[in-house]
């Protein structure tokens, strides 16, 4: 699939994970402190193929926290995919039922997540260092449920273990319907670019579908990482931060927002969070999310103004002035494509 327009065309195309069928190939990735539900809510009405819950403890969702629950919150998504975190078998499979019972159509296993906080816990990707481990962690959770079980993961933990073809063989052979593969090593964190030839192996490795996922920016992006990869799916990560439409727009499900039409979409967004984490903590959530709008869409804006809307505890202002921020930089962008 060298051709741009084949490679839109095949990302519009459905995709079966088990039972439940994707609407299109594009998958808004999990991120903790981002994908939380009016996130997910525009990206799924933009049009993306899947979106996944931000990573969910799988103790704490066993325990009640209150956290645990609002992130496994859904309001008519379908498929709705939780992504579960932890350590222990036991846990996972109890959250796994939990998560089932409460709408999950399908779960989705972390063993790629960089964090300290978490691999100091022995979850996410420092799972990768104990396959027999991690796999009687798929094991546990593949049996507790009905619905489609996945898992992603990175290359390995570092250059010397590049063991993902085979913990994701291993996956499959347990039941695991998908598998997504984010193109770096745990130890390179964020750095450097993605490898998206080294997803290949992988694919070679399984029949199941496979997505591929790390620095997929732009439609080149989609063309490239599925051609060197050879996935059937793509997953947009930190680059839909500002652009909740991103993944919508590589399925060609829809064109980006400017001028107006974004500034309502961004305001629509800050308002959200705050009705969905409450006043007080909504103004917490909503700031970087304030930040990334400004920084992609209105990079001229002055940084005294950006300072007063980031820092702003009054919402009628913040949503007054992102808006006029946003539409004086659309127009901005219409006079250049006009010139052009």
């Amino acid at each position: 699939m060298k051709d741009k327009h084949l490679v839109s065309a095949f990302l519009s195309d459905p995709l079966a994970i088990g039972r439940q069928v994707l609407r299109n190939r594009v998958v808004l990735a999990p991120m903790s402190g981002v994908t939380d539900l009016p996130f997910r809510e525009l990206a799924w009405r933009f049009g993306a193929g899947l979106v996944v819950t931000e990573m969910i403890a799988s103790r704490e969702l066993a325990a009640n926290a209150p956290e645990s629950w609002a992130r496994i919150r859904n309001r008519g998504i379908r498929p709705h995919m939780v992504q579960l975190a932890g350590r222990d078998a036991g846990w996972m499979a109890e959250a796994a039922r939990l998560a089932e019972a409460n709408g999950a159509d399908i779960i989705d296993i972390n063993m790629g997540c960089p964090a300290k906080k978490v691999i100091g816990g022995y979850s996410g990707s420092a799972l990768m260092r104990e396959p027999d481990h991690a796999l009687r962690l798929i094991e546990a959770t593949v049996a507790a449920v009905k619905v489609p079980v996945t898992v992603k993961m990175r290359l390995g933990w570092d250059h010397d273990s590049l063991n993902a073809p085979q913990i994701a063989a291993r996956a499959e052979a347990a039941g695991v319907q998908m598998i997504t593969v984010h193109g770096r090593t745990r130890m390179q964190f964020y750095e450097g670019k993605a490898d998206w030839d080294a997803i290949r192996a992988v694919r070679e490795a399984i029949k199941v579908p496979l997505v591929a996922n790390g620095d997929v920016d732009t439609a080149e992006d989609a063309v490239e990482i599925l051609r060197r990869s050879g996935a059937d799916a793509v997953m947009v990560g930190r680059a839909a931060q500002g652009r909740p439409w991103l993944p919508a727009v590589l399925a060609g499900a829809c064109m980006p927002p400017r001028g107006a039409a974004l500034a309502t979409v961004a305001v629509e967004h800050y308002r959200m969070m705050l009705d969905f984490h409450g006043a007080v903590a909504g103004l917490r959530h909503a700031r970087k999310h304030v930040g990334w709008y400004l920084d992609r869409h209105a990079p001229g804006l002055e940084p005294t103004a950006k300072a007063a809307l980031m820092t702003s505890t009054d919402s009628g202002f913040v949503a007054d002035r992102l808006a006029a921020a946003l539409i004086e930089h659309g127009t901005a962008v219409r006079r250049e494509e006009k010139a052009a």
